[in-house]
Parts: structure tokens; C-alpha cells; sequence
């Protein structure tokens, strides 16, 4: 399955003329087999040893790229790096307080979430962006096995 969804989006690269280096390979690979969310610097010491001479700039400009072509999401949360989502369809996260892991969760009930808010503010509504945070079941058996 991930080798279907590396092949798709070598190809949406190669429609926009993006030339397939074996390290924007890898970059998108890791992003596609992880589903981990995860930032550029993960990214770069993932794949350091494998590629010595690649720097986290390259990281950078390869998560640019794959974003202007829509191939993966930007994700801040209020820290200070962003982390990049390869699925690109409406989901929401859940995200652990405790280790910062995130997981994908999908619920379609709430599009109509977007409804109200324009009815009620007036606004024209582009999207929305939903997270809830909680303890994740490892966090949950550390805390036990300290306590």
C-alpha cells in the first residue's frame, strides 16, 4: 500500500516538474511509511545515516515543495517546530500531552460545525481545525509503572 502512495506522489511531483532526487525520494518514503507526524529535524537525523551530506535545509526545502504541490500538511500546535501530515484528506488529531504523539482520527460529523459558525458570526467559513488532547495508552502504562 505505502509503495502505491510513494509511486502517486512521485507522480504528482513529476506533473509539476519536480525533478526526483534520491533524497527528496527518501524524505517522501519516510513521511509516507511513518504516519508518525514528523518534524523536519526527525526527518533529518532518520535519514542522516543514510545520506551524510544532506543537511536539514534540504529537509526544509524538500517539506516546502511537497506542500506547494499538496502533498502533505503543515501541523503547528503552538511549539516551536511544525510537524507534516502525508495524509492530506479532512481528518482531525489527537494528540498526547504526555510524549506529543499524534494519531489520525477521522469523524465526519462535524462539517456542519462550519455551517453554524457562518449562520451565527456572519463569517464566510474556508475550513476548520480540530485536536484534542489526552494521554496516550504508553504514557498511560509508564505513569502506571512509576506510580
Amino acid at each position: 500500500m505505502s509503495e502505491v502512495r510513494i509511486n502517486e506522489a512521485i507522480d504528482t511531483l513529476k506533473q509539476f516538474g519536480v525533478r526526483i532526487t534520491p533524497q527528496r525520494h527518501a524524505i517522501l518514503e519516510h513521511l509516507i511509511q511513518s504516519m508518525t507526524h514528523p518534524t523536519a529535524d526527525e526527518i533529518y537525523k532518520s535519514l542522516e545515516g543514510k545520506f551524510p551530506n544532506m543537511s536539514v535545509a534540504t529537509v526544509y526545502n524538500n517539506l516546502r515543495v511537497f506542500k506547494e504541490v499538496g502533498l502533505v500538511k503543515e501541523l503547528t500546535y503552538g511549539d516551536a517546530s511544525s510537524r507534516f501530515d502525508c495524509v492530506t484528506t479532512e481528518h482531525y488529531h489527537i494528540i498526547c500531552e504526555g510524549c506529543g504523539k499524534i494519531v489520525d482520527f477521522h469523524y465526519p460529523g462535524l462539517d456542519e460545525v462550519e455551517a453554524l459558525a457562518e449562520s451565527v458570526t456572519g463569517f464566510d467559513v474556508g475550513h476548520h481545525r480540530m485536536e484534542i488532547y489526552g494521554t496516550c495508552p504508553e504514557c498511560r502504562t509508564n505513569k502506571t509503572k512509576i506510580s
